[in-house]
């Protein structure tokens, strides 16, 4: 395993745990804003790491701002009793770039609670249909991100299933570069070397939705580890 790789990894441990640590401390309450959650979750990383630097910005969204996928920025809800929500962080570890999402549910509604599951399974199945190929495009990759949402019985609810990851500040993700995303149009084997003949690093993210009950689930990390 390359240092690159390391390095990655262990950033996603720091992330991780910066994850359970939101959990662990109570933070997340109905009565809350997203934006004072956001701001917690900021104090904690700090007191936690020493870290003020994110490299994308830090998301939390509940009810059915779920439902949006990244480039939005929908209005501040506040976090209900029964509520889904997910939260979204890029944090820097000593220069190196972590991206890490997950999905919590307040209380004990049954579909709220199968697409946290679901989609922690998705993430699996999809890495595993990664591994399994020799070549494979961002193109197919989120082909099969969005066969196994309907599968699961849910939409794709993301423009994207991923992106690359390095170090900071990483080759800037122009949007308009589809070959830096797991998107539709991204016809690039994802395991060809970048410009300097470097290994590429991923990240898969799963987004599902469904949009008659309005709610969301996003689960994030590190694809190629």
């Amino acid at each position: 395993m390359n240092q690159v790789k390391i390095n990655l990894i262990e950033a996603e441990k720091k992330a991780a745990f910066l994850f359970d640590k939101i959990s662990s401390n109570g933070l997340i309450t109905p009565g809350k804003s997203e934006k004072q959650l956001n701001s917690e979750i900021f104090n904690l990383a700090y007191e936690l790491f020493g870290i003020k630097k994110y490299w994308h910005k830090r998301i939390v969204r509940a009810g059915k701002n779920t439902l949006k996928p990244y480039k939005e920025n929908p209005e501040d809800l506040i976090i209900k009793e029964d509520d889904i929500l997910f939260i979204d962080f890029g944090p820097i570890f000593d220069q190196w770039e972590a991206d890490y999402g997950r999905t919590y549910v307040l209380g004990t509604n049954k579909h709220k609670l199968k697409l946290k599951k679901d989609i922690s399974i998705a993430w699996k199945e999809c890495k595993d249909f990664y591994e399994s190929k020799d070549y494979i495009t961002g193109a197919e990759l989120y082909k099969y991100a969005e066969e196994i949402a309907l599968k699961h019985g849910w939409k794709f609810g993301g423009e994207i299933a991923g992106h690359l990851i390095g170090h900071f500040p990483h080759e800037k993700l122009e949007n308009e570069d589809k070959t830096n995303y797991v998107h539709p149009d991204n016809k690039v084997d994802m395991r060809a070397p970048d410009k300097k003949g470097n290994q590429r690093d991923w990240i898969l993210e799963i987004h599902f939705i469904d949009e008659n009950m309005q709610i969301g689930g996003f689960y994030e990390q590190l694809l190629t580890c």
